[in-house]
């Protein structure tokens, strides 16, 4: 066999076994771009065969990431030697500060020292798309794949226990709306990112019981160092976050979990990897590569037995640098909640990354998409831009490539979990609500609490 129809073992081992020096920490600013970070790699898978006409144009990308569960197939795709073994062996995977870091670096790319693409809340890709966050610059994103399924929570600070502030607060929604009358101010809440996933979530929850999240509580993005050290100290009371925050604040007595977001959707779509697509357009081979890769670090995080190696390998001082005890239970899903709640053991309410009990979880399916535009509709975000369904529908069409996720699939012989359909269907949430993709005009029409 020629040399250009395989690839070099060799190399690859020589390749997937470098690792870098030390985090680095971003500040936030476009004059500071992103580093990569690395651990040891112990165990290597074997090297794919690579014919010519599947070569990678390119074996370098950077991509960035935030230390939660969800960054877990980049690091895992990295340290494992899964990008390596499909021929992307300089994948540079970069730790962010703080989403608004990952918005500024991917919108100047990797060439002017930021990052290529990586994990992203959602609709981050198509608001970046539309120079919706960009301050009108336009930046094309390609949508490629789904990260991971749950993982997040809504977390309530220790001073707030007894209040009846669990997954369905329609009794506790007078002490919330009243909050200002024995404290002072309002019941204040956070997140990480405005207008984007976990914004969604507390959102949700808020609604579902029968606050106004824009009206009866002050909900503001704050980063989760600042936001944990207020509910210490009593000025924050409510934490939409994800995995190892929801179990840390609990081992930390700081406070307790009125609900895990598997609990308010089960099995619903999380984060993302997309990339800019002028990159994507540039290395559609180099693309699909990186997919492959993802795609069996997914499968190998959701093995029964490796929990404990995942662990070890995010855990680490060069990613999420947090003590590896407080992330092997939401692994195996074992959560705390606190406040008299029974604990939860279920391994399929914990972090799942390549099946859940619907189907596919790598899989971008169009429908998740439309219910994150149409929540966007539903509190008013970005009218200018995302007005109605059929412009929400039109911004998917340009920014999901599920198209690229199939071909990757079938190429890496993944046949038996392409979905059939680009439309994962009837979506159902804890309140009884659904989200049917063909008639997303019932769904907020459905909805008592609303901006629209």
């Amino acid at each position: 066999m020629s040399n250009y129809s395989r690839f070099s073992r060799r190399r690859f081992l020589t390749t997937a076994a470098a690792s870098g020096i030390g985090a680095v920490f971003l500040k936030g600013c476009l004059g500071n771009p992103p580093e990569p970070v690395g651990t040891a790699v112990t165990e290597q898978v074997e090297a794919a065969e690579i014919s010519p006409e599947m070569m990678p144009e390119t074996t370098k990308v950077v991509l960035g990431y935030i230390p939660i569960v969800e960054a877990a197939p980049l690091i895992v795709a990295k340290e494992k030697g899964f990008f390596a073994k499909y021929g992307m062996t300089d994948v540079e995977i970069s730790k962010q500060a703080n989403w608004a870091s990952a918005r500024d670096n991917v919108t100047i790319g990797s060439e002017g020292g930021g990052i290529d693409g990586g994990q992203w809340q959602m609709p981050m890709p198509h608001l970046i798309s539309e120079g919706i966050i960009t301050n009108g610059n336009k930046v094309p994103m390609y949508l490629l794949a789904q990260l991971i399924t749950q993982g997040n929570g809504i977390a309530i600070a220790g001073k707030n226990q007894g209040k009846g502030l669990g997954l369905d607060i329609s009794n506790a929604a007078e002490f919330v709306k009243n909050y200002a009358k024995t404290e002072g101010r309002k019941f204040k809440a956070a997140h990480t990112f405005p207008n984007v996933n976990q914004d969604f979530w507390i959102r949700y929850w808020f609604a579902a019981g029968g606050v106004d999240p824009d009206k009866d509580i002050d909900l503001l993005a704050v980063p989760p160092p600042e936001t944990v050290q207020g509910m210490r100290n009593g000025t924050m009371d409510a934490f939409s976050t994800g995995d190892p925050w929801p179990y840390r604040i609990i081992a930390e007595d700081i406070g307790f979990m009125a609900a895990l977001t598997a609990e308010i959707w089960k099995f619903h779509p999380e984060e993302y990897l997309a990339i800019r697509a002028d990159w994507v357009d540039k290395n559609p081979k180099a693309t699909k590569a990186l997919l492959k890769g993802l795609m069996e670090a997914q499968q190998w995080i959701d093995g029964v037995n490796n929990t404990e190696a995942v662990v070890s390998i995010v855990a680490g001082r060069n990613y999420f640098n947090v003590p590896e005890d407080i992330l092997v239970p939401p692994y195996k899903g074992d959560y705390k909640m606190g406040d008299g709640k029974a604990e939860i053991k279920d391994k399929m309410m914990g972090p799942l990354y390549w099946k859940d009990g619907i189907g596919n979880v790598s899989y971008p399916y169009k429908s998740h998409d439309l219910w994150f535009l149409t929540e966007s509709m539903r509190w008013g975000f970005h009218k200018d831009a995302i007005s109605d369904i059929d412009t929400a529908k039109q911004i998917i069409d340009r920014v999901n490539r599920e198209d690229l996720w199939k071909e990757a699939a079938t190429e890496a012989g993944f046949t038996a979990d392409i979905p059939a359909s680009t439309s994962r269907g009837v979506e159902k949430f804890f309140d009884g609500k659904t989200f049917d993709p063909q008639n997303p005009e019932a769904y907020l029409n459905s909805l008592e609490i609303k901006n629209v």
